[in-house]
């Protein structure tokens, strides 16, 4: 089953309706009565004027296309609106729970009017209806899913887990891109802009350090480097940087034999868990392992993924 098929059961069951395509049409108002909304709730159409919606408060998306809005306010005037918006009413008026492209695009084609769905629904719920309907789509870049995943879990004090169950995805999924919050700004800008990969953003994790991070970002951006290059490159830094912190300056070839022992375990783990580890053991093979992490959110991060039940697991098959 494709990740967008499963997305897509995810937002029909939040919407407790289908999501098939029905074509509604504009041009004739006698469709549509304003006193639809006594009628039930999960099935009321109505026709609704454009500027009786407010925004939805929860919207993931900070940035609409322009082209796109235009293009399909074009397919709008050819093929009227295949699905209705969806709408709670909050006093006096209606706000927004999804479609607000399609809702953009009336607007730019001329529509005084809109089809809309009329669905009773709390503010928890229109979160996560806000989050579904954006994860099916490609262009909502990586750091708008991430801050309405932390909204969400701030606003809700629930755990990822909770999440991932209310909305039909892997827990692995919001954990790696919350992740990717803990970079510097210059990076998450880059990650919005498209120049640097989520996948590139997750290897440079365990670096920790920021001007590391930039530096490594760099050379990504410029040389062009693959994920799984950046990955290695990342290994061979982190490697290079605990050799200097060995206490001594030679090393017996039992000690070298034992760190190339436990290195691939290492980077098991800082892909994991997206920091620096260190794994340090005795000859009598007793050990420890070291899990950095630079402030407190870093730390509640590593904390609830390592307390969550099943969760390091999910995090390692992810990588």
């Amino acid at each position: 089953m494709s990740k967008q098929k499963r997305l897509g059961q995810g937002l029909a069951a939040l919407l407790g309706t289908p999501l098939e395509d029905q074509a509604v049409s504009v041009n004739d108002p006698a469709t549509f009565s304003a006193n639809a909304v006594e009628v039930d709730p999960a099935n009321a159409l109505l026709q609704l004027n454009v500027y009786e919606i407010d925004d939805n408060p929860f919207q993931p998306r900070r940035e609409f296309s322009e082209p796109e809005i235009m293009s399909l306010a074009e397919s709008l005037k050819t093929h009227d609106m295949l699905q209705p918006i969806l709408v709670r009413r909050v006093d006096d008026r209606y706000q927004l729970i999804s479609g607000e492209r399609r809702l953009r695009a009336a607007i730019q084609a001329g529509w005084s009017h809109v089809p809309a769905r009329l669905r009773e629904a709390d503010d928890r719920l229109v979160a996560e209806l806000a989050i579904v309907e954006n994860l099916q789509r490609k262009d909502l870049n990586p750091i708008e899913k991430a801050l309405s995943f932390r909204r969400y879990l701030e606003e809700h004090q629930c755990t990822q887990e909770d999440l991932a169950k209310r909305i039909k995805i892997n827990r692995a999924t919001i954990a790696n891109l919350i992740r990717l919050l803990e970079l510097p700004t210059q990076l998450l800008q880059s990650i919005q802009q498209g120049s640097l990969s989520a996948g590139h953003a997750r290897a440079l994790l365990p670096l920790g350090d920021e001007r590391a991070q930039v530096a490594f970002a760099d050379r990504i951006q410029a040389e062009g480097i693959s994920v799984r290059e950046t990955e290695r490159q990342v290994a061979d830094k982190i490697a290079e940087e605990d050799d200097e912190n060995w206490e001594g300056t030679q090393k017996t070839k039992k000690s070298r034999t034992k760190n190339d022992q436990v290195a691939s375990l290492e980077q098991e783990l800082r892909m994991a868990l997206g920091s620096k580890v260190e794994i340090k053991t005795t000859s009598r093979g007793r050990g420890k392992i070291v899990i950095q992490f630079q402030n407190s959110d870093e730390f509640e991060r590593i904390r609830t993924m390592l307390i969550d039940s099943g969760g390091a697991e999910v995090d390692r098959r992810a990588g």
